[in-house]
This record gives C-alpha cells, sequence and structure tokens, in this order.
C-alpha cells in the first residue's frame, strides 16, 4: 500500500469494471496496449494471470475511492539463476497524468523484489510511446538495448527498447517517507 494506491490481484468478479475501463481508455492505450475489453477476454485472461506460475498480475486502484487506476503484470517469471521478469502495465484514462501509475508499479516492482523473490525486471517499450518511457526512467529503470522486431502487436513485429532493473538498483532508487505508507 501507498499514500495514493495500492495493488492487489486480478479476481474473476473484476470483469465489468476492469473491461468498461478498457474501453473508455481505447484512445489512451491504442496503438501500444490491447487490454480485454469484453467479459470473454477478461475472464481468459485473469485465469492466464491466476494459474499460470510464470506469470502475475495486480490491480493498481486508487485508495480514495478504490476505484481501478491501472494493471501491471509479470510474465515470464523465470527462476533459477536468472529470477528475471517481464513487466506490462497500463494506465486507465481517468487515472493518467496523476502519477498513481508511477506508485503502483513502484509497488509491484518492490513486491518482485520482496516476496517474490526476483533479482530483475525488464519493461519492453515501443520507442514512441514516451508517457511509458518516462515512466520507467522515473522508477530507476535503465536503458539496456533495442530490439527490433521484437514483439508481436496489433498485426505486425513492433521494435522495442529494452528497460531493465534490478533488486540492487532498486534499492537505490528513492523511496517514499515511511510515514506516508501504512501496513495493511
Amino acid at each position: 500500500m501507498g499514500p495514493r494506491t495500492f495493488i492487489r490481484h486480478y479476481r474473476l468478479d473484476d470483469a465489468a469494471e476492469y473491461t468498461a475501463l478498457a474501453r473508455e481508455s481505447t484512445r489512451l492505450h491504442r496503438p501500444w496496449l490491447f487490454p480485454p475489453r469484453t467479459g470473454a477476454e477478461y475472464a481468459a485472461y485473469a485465469r492466464r494471470l491466476l494459474e499460470d506460475p510464470t506469470r502475475t498480475g495486480y490491480l493498481v486502484c486508487d485508495r480514495a475511492d478504490g476505484r481501478i487506476a491501472g494493471f501491471v503484470t509479470i510474465n515470464n517469471m523465470v527462476q533459477g539463476a536468472f529470477l528475471s521478469g517481464a513487466v506490462g502495465y497500463g494506465a486507465f484514462a481517468h487515472a493518467a497524468g496523476r502519477g498513481l501509475m508511477a506508485e503502483g508499479l513502484g509497488l509491484v516492482v518492490r513486491h518482485a523484489f520482496g516476496p517474490l523473490g526476483l533479482h530483475r525486471l525488464e519493461a519492453n517499450i515501443q520507442p514512441g510511446n514516451g508517457p511509458s518511457v518516462a515512466l520507467v526512467r522515473r522508477l530507476g529503470f535503465r536503458l539496456e538495448g533495442f530490439s527490433p522486431d521484437f514483439l508481436f502487436i496489433d498485426g505486425a513485429w513492433r521494435d522495442h527498447e529494452r528497460w531493465a532493473i534490478t533488486a540492487e538498483m532498486e534499492l537505490r532508487a528513492p523511496q517514499p517517507h515511511p510515514g506516508a505508507v501504512r501496513p495493511d
């Protein structure tokens, strides 16, 4: 829990709120993101997040009203010597530009390096997605490279920049004032 947001796992009963917010946010998300916009799409997506041990998902919620502000997933989690995962995220239109996703993604990063036991998180971002690049920069991710034709999105293979953060980097990043965070 942070000063303005909290994170929680996806639930199957979030479908109506999530899909309504996804539909309202289409102009914000395209061409970068394609979150589930129907109940059936959401159910399949949420089940994968809940059942697949190589991925997990969190909803970022506004503490003021409990409304879903955005989402963060960690995919392709690998154990062993790698201890890594790939993060994906998005804000919903009503929450965009308010700093809620920076706080929420920061909570997920700390959770990944704490209870999940990961060492490294990578965010793969299309070069033209300035708000997404600004968000990871703000949280201390470093640019590590460029991957042409990296992910198949919206009918084509898209180039991506690879941004990453490690547990050691996160420990050096500025933390919110301890008095501002209340335990669950």
